[in-house]
């Protein structure tokens, strides 16, 4: 019986895989890294700032009153 369990008995693979990983380990340039988070950050829009909405000077007519009472003059005949 404690054969059987001993074949049954899970075996811990960690240090194995941990060093085949840590053998085929290759860090990249620091420059290189730096460009591909540069174009990654700020993709999303909740990154992107708000954009700010340029406010509307109140639109002034381009006729004067002295316009005004022309064209009413003209149009409608009022002295």
């Amino acid at each position: 019986a404690p054969e059987e369990y001993h074949k049954k008995k899970p075996v811990n693979h960690l240090r194995e895989n941990l060093q085949y990983m840590l053998k085929g380990r290759l860090v990249a340039d620091k420059a290189i890294t730096e460009q591909v988070l540069a174009q990654n950050r700020g993709r999303k829009s909740k990154d992107q700032p708000p954009e700010k909405a340029e406010k509307k000077k109140p639109e002034g007519t381009v006729f004067t009153e002295e316009d005004f009472r022309k064209f009413e003059r003209e149009y409608f005949g009022i002295p």
